[in-house]
């Protein structure tokens, strides 16, 4: 029979890679308690029109990429593309911004787009996402971008690159937009079809356009930053004094574009120099919209989005070591029936006090105990047969230096401690 293989896109996390995951989990959890941020989890699927309002219904990832079904109960269900419009709804749902402002989460998720798998991005992937409610002062914004700097600083990762820009409010993106059309209305014909469609409706979604022949058309546009009021000018400048402050360098990228209408102000990307066209490791930026596009009160929101897929091939190809996975701190080697019987107690025993300790299950000899016990990386062992339970005593041998001591069975806790 033809064994059955994982779907196109999607991968397994086998054990010796596992410890990699909980590694960046982690530090990513750590690093967010740090700054004040509580975990949220959320469902992997939701109502398509939650994303359809939530996402957008002229990005590609509404048009082209979501895994959409119909349920036995006729509803329109979607597979989560990203976390931030769930959030939101779990937030208006659960009345959080009801209580202490701002609400500021995180979450580890994994995601889902029908997209052309390539190096560090899959259709099934798992995102490390930041979302803070109820604030519009610019100095979050900077707290924002300092965590996920932050982050990767206590990862070890080098040579990372902030690009930051301001894409205003409403009132500034509608005299942005007027000029963008009558500069695209000249190449309106040389348009890839779906940016044909996107003209009228949102034509700053033409400048994310992934398609190289419409990168072309845009390269001269007029520039968003050129349009902005002057309290968006402000409040960016307040963003780059906060920065300032905390010591981290950027460039202002005036082609990070965010063309739906909730997004507002402060945008970034922090790009890598490791990975080369895949570069941008992390991207985020302020909705203030959002929330009341999803039917709440008008409210703040900003935050920003990373895969950890690529953020561990940027590791790897930095060469950066993550610490080894756990190893057993001691395999018990057993001899006779008696021993055995023993054994399974001083394991259970062990593991009840916080040590992590393992039997052989194969009935094994002794030999091949012992090289299992080393396969499998032990830190110690012991042997016990009818003599050693008789005496109370064995000896605990440490396997990287070969050397023995003679221990009380009743006090191994105690020995492991001290080692």
């Amino acid at each position: 029979m033809e064994k059955i293989k994982a779907l196109k896109g999607t991968y397994d996390i086998l054990p010796e890679d596992a410890y990699k995951w909980d590694y960046i989990e982690k530090t990513a959890k750590e690093v967010c308690r740090d700054f004040g941020f509580d975990e949220i989890k959320i469902p992997v699927f939701e109502y398509t029109d939650l994303f359809a309002r939530g996402v957008g219904d002229t990005t590609d990832v509404v048009q082209k990429e979501m895994y959409t079904f119909t349920d036995k109960g006729g509803r329109s269900i979607t597979l989560r593309p990203e976390g931030t419009a769930g959030t939101v709804r779990s937030v208006l749902e659960h009345s959080l911004l009801a209580g202490a402002l701002p609400i500021k989460l995180f979450y580890l998720i994994t995601c889902y787009r029908n997209e052309k798998p390539q190096a560090g991005r899959y259709r099934e992937f798992r995102q490390f996402g930041i979302e803070a409610f109820g604030s519009s002062d610019f100095r979050i914004d900077a707290e924002i971008i300092s965590l996920a700097m932050e982050f990767f600083a206590r990862l070890g990762l080098k040579g990372l690159t902030l690009n930051i820009n301001s894409i205003g409010c409403p009132e500034c993106r509608a005299k942005y937009n007027k000029a963008l059309k009558e500069f695209l209305a000249q190449k309106y014909d040389n348009l890839c079809p779906t940016c044909k469609t996107r003209f009228d409706k949102n034509p700053m979604r033409i400048l994310d356009c992934k398609d190289p022949s419409c990168g072309e058309l845009v390269k001269d546009a007029p520039v968003l930053l050129d349009y902005i009021c002057d309290e968006c000018q402000e409040h960016f400048a307040g963003v780059k004094h906060t920065l300032d402050l905390l010591g981290i360098e950027y460039n202002i990228d005036t082609g990070i574009v965010r063309g739906l209408d909730y997004y507002t102000k402060t945008v970034f990307e922090i790009k890598s120099d490791s990975l080369g066209a895949q570069s941008t490791v992390c991207g985020g930026g302020r909705y203030d919209g959002l929330v009341e596009q999803l039917g709440g009160h008008p409210t703040p929101g900003i935050g920003f989005g990373l895969g950890l897929e690529r953020l561990l091939l940027t590791m790897q190809a930095q060469g950066i070591e993550i610490p080894g996975k756990p190893k057993p701190k001691i395999f018990v080697c057993e001899l006779g029936d008696k021993a055995v019987d023993y054994g399974v107690k001083i394991v259970a025993d062990l593991r009840k006090k916080g040590i992590s300790a393992v039997r052989d299950c194969m009935g094994r000899g002794l030999k091949a105990q012992m090289k299992y016990a080393d396969k499998i990386g032990a830190e110690y062992t012991i042997v016990i047969g009818d003599n050693e339970i008789e005496a109370g005593k064995c000896a605990l041998k440490h396997m990287e230096s070969g050397e023995s001591q003679e221990i009380i069975l009743n006090e191994i806790d105690k020995y492991l401690r001290k080692g």
